[in-house]
């Protein structure tokens, strides 16, 4: 049997099946990201819930495998070379996971290289503006009388997705015909945008069809509907 003991994050949270991907997460935009990964790619884990009420993403055996104390994480007992890894980072997660089972991501380098511009792009540019977005209109900051922060992540919001627009208006998926990591990077993201941050109206998200037919053929895959829901709720 695997041994994971030397990795102090099992001491909180004990594997079951140690010879399995441990993913420690919530059923976040960022944490879906790798929970529908595995399961469009049925890589057996195991799964473990960050608590962030109890405060569990900044306790030392969390920040043991991610001292950024950020959910996902993940350690990997089959890693390279057959030994354990460990990594955090939903972006670097992906890419990992697309390398290791040579799959969400073309084989061909122009290809390769074009689905990991998307990726970054979500990385870099949707996930920091949707997210302080979603701060500005359904969180703390939406009690602040200035309205100039808010209006500047809405406008900032708008040309990303106009951005989104153009690519998918000549493509399927955003790397090409092909679902690749990039989209399940960044759907989650434009869900949450239009769901749980209630900023649809605010964006004027139905002036961006081609990104609502994506968005709609994503979230009708299995495997994300899975995913977007793992960890469950206790």
């Amino acid at each position: 049997m695997i041994d994971l003991s030397a990795f102090p994050i099992t001491r909180k949270w004990p594997a079951t099946y140690p010879d399995r991907l441990q993913l420690y997460s919530l059923p976040t935009p960022n944490g879906v990201k790798v929970s529908i990964a595995l399961e469009e790619l049925e890589v057996p884990y195991e799964v473990h819930r960050v608590d962030f009420a109890a405060h569990d993403q900044t306790s030392p055996e969390f920040l043991s495998l991610n001292p950024n104390n950020k959910i996902p994480a993940i350690l990997d007992p089959q890693g390279p070379g057959g030994q354990p890894m460990a990594l955090f980072e939903s972006g670097a997660i992906l890419l990992y996971l697309a390398e290791k089972t040579g799959r969400l991501l073309p084989k061909e380098p122009a290809a390769r290289w074009h689905a990991i511009q998307w990726l970054m792009f979500q990385m870099g540019g949707i996930g920091p503006m949707f997210g302080q977005l979603g701060f500005f209109h359904k969180f703390g900051g939406k009690d602040y009388e200035d309205k100039r922060p808010r209006d500047r992540y809405v406008a900032e919001s708008k040309r990303l997705l106009a951005v989104l627009e153009q690519q998918l208006g000549r493509h399927s998926w955003l790397a090409g015909e092909e679902y690749t990591v990039a989209d399940i990077a960044t759907f989650p993201w434009v869900r949450n945008l239009v769901g749980f941050y209630g900023a649809g109206e605010l964006v004027g998200f139905e002036g961006f069809p081609n990104v609502r037919r994506a968005l709609d053929a994503f979230v009708a895959r299995p495997a994300v509907e899975r995913g977007l829901t793992i960890p469950k709720a206790p």
